[in-house]
């Protein structure tokens, strides 16, 4: 039996429930060739028009466009929707019906007109074609830090069956020449081996850096650059469920808080599909965020509550911090940064595999733990890992035609999924199978990261409140960052 049949027998669907719903789409005038099921048999996607989805959900759409990009439009129910009571009775939510996401934009971070300045003899700088970013980090100080190098190099022998993606949305798209210029600036090859979705080649700060950064530490692993316009995590998870030859590893640097997010049932059925991918052997890695503790929304000036990530947040995806250089300009020990996304989930409770972990971070009193009253004490705590991210050395990124300095879990993520993409090239070259969902195999090898003890992600909230970096695991680093060496010879040993 395939693993696409053992999913849908485990989780499966009743018969009249489907049917339920596409006899409710006929009934109402959607063609019966606009309806379809997802590979999971799960999701049933309909396409209609403004004056069909008004009749169906009972409701007013309207066009949303955003303030800042005149192209960034949606559309989007202006009112409350409802379903006839024996449909509302098998559909958990509407999916994209009423939510209006934020855009997500990377943290430029200017880089010092003298880049000389406070420069370290050992900097590493695999950037010298891009003269304003000898300060930055670079593909060369990555690999330093993390121990990447051709000891450890497993990728090549199965290169042919290894694979990574990232994905992007809101019109952040790549530009050819500026990976060009980055490729020959910082002596590396980054392309894009292969494009799903549309074609519109104009390069955005955010799609350049994770493509740049992927692809830089791994450069003979194809990349997929997945473009969705429209920012909906159900509906690339839902691409994803669809697509037999998926990449093994993928990043996605983009979120919201788990409060901004339509309800429940959307988070967890969200959950859901990321936990099916998972089991079909994927690895799905996603940014922590980049305000702290208190994430997009604030803390509030009453209730003083952090605000945890989502999907940052959810157990079935591992989430990437942020770190910088405990001295900057030092290759060495790590700290947090302060604008790492890191906490407890509101809705998910603390899985097993970080059961213990969690609960040792609790009880040690270097901790100092926030108010209880901020924070969800059976939460799920995240990130799992983290990966240089912060504001003391920016990344150098060609964006739009010039270097720049950027910075952002946005940078920690494609870096960790480019060393865990290495990582299951060793165990293809040895004829087995990928890692998949990764947070098992992490907490059960502390060894291999490199333990972050500084530092606290508590961004700007209110009387500096956050959660600090110590010993082991902690809801600011995870983990720590990756040790490559390490990782290799924890993933050599296994079965």
């Amino acid at each position: 039996m395939t693993v696409d049949a053992q999913l849908k027998k485990l989780t499966p669907v009743a018969s009249s429930a489907i049917d339920a719903v596409t006899s409710f789409l006929e009934e109402n005038g959607v063609d019966r060739t606009a309806v379809q099921k997802n590979h999971n048999e799960d999701i049933i996607t309909a396409t209609v028009t403004l004056d069909q989805a008004e009749k169906l959900f009972d409701t007013e759409i309207r066009q949303y466009t955003n303030v800042h990009v005149s192209n960034a439009q949606l559309f989007r129910a202006s009112a409350q929707y409802s379903l006839p009571e024996d449909v509302a009775g098998v559909v958990s939510f509407v999916g994209d019906l009423v939510r209006v996401p934020s855009l997500h934009r990377g943290k430029r971070v200017p880089i010092p007109d003298d880049p000389n300045a406070n420069t370290a003899a050992d900097w590493p700088d695999s950037c010298s074609g891009l003269e304003v970013c000898k300060k930055s980090v670079n593909p060369a100080v990555l690999n330093q830090r993390y121990n990447i190098s051709d000891a450890f190099d497993f990728t090549s022998g199965a290169a042919a069956q290894n694979s990574f993606a990232v994905a992007e949305f809101q019109g952040q798209y790549y530009d050819d020449k500026d990976l060009a210029k980055f490729s020959t600036g910082c002596n590396v090859n980054v392309t894009v081996d292969h494009v799903n979705g549309k074609d519109i080649q104009t390069g955005g700060v955010e799609a350049m850096l994770d493509i740049e950064y992927i692809k830089a530490l791994s450069p003979e692993i194809p990349l997929t650059f997945y473009y969705q316009n429209e920012f909906s995590l159900l509906k690339w998870a839902e691409g994803l469920s669809n697509d037999e030859a998926a990449p093994l590893v993928h990043s996605v640097s983009y979120g919201n808080d788990e409060v901004q997010q339509t309800g429940a049932d959307y988070i967890f059925s969200c959950a859901t599909q990321f936990q099916k991918l998972g089991a079909r052997g994927l690895s799905i890695l996603f940014a922590s965020g980049d305000q702290g503790v208190c994430g997009r929304s604030g803390c509030g000036l009453i209730k003083h509550h952090f605000h945890p990530d989502f999907p940052a947040a959810c157990p079935y995806i591992t989430a990437v911090g942020g770190t910088d250089f405990l001295e900057a300009s030092t290759i060495g020990d790590e700290k947090a940064w302060t604008d790492g996304g890191g906490g407890f989930s509101d809705h998910f409770d603390i899985p097993a595999f970080q059961t213990d972990a969690v609960a040792k971070y609790k009880a040690d009193p270097s901790a100092l733990l926030p108010p209880q009253q901020m924070w969800n004490n059976t939460g799920r705590g995240y990130p799992d890992v983290a990966a240089l991210g912060g504001e003391g050395n920016p990344y150098c990124v060609v964006a739009g035609g010039r270097a720049e300095g950027v910075a952002g879990t946005s940078a920690s993520c494609p870096v960790t999924a480019s060393v865990f993409a290495r990582l299951n090239g060793i165990r293809l070259a040895a004829g087995k199978s990928p890692l998949g969902w990764l947070n098992p195999f992490i907490y059960k090898n502390e060894q291999a990261f490199n333990d972050v003890t500084n530092g606290k992600n508590s961004g700007g909230g209110l009387g500096g409140y956050g959660f600090k970096a110590i010993a082991g695991w902690d809801p600011a680093t995870g983990m720590g960052t990756p040790n490559y060496g390490l990782l290799a010879e924890a993933v050599q040993a296994l079965p």
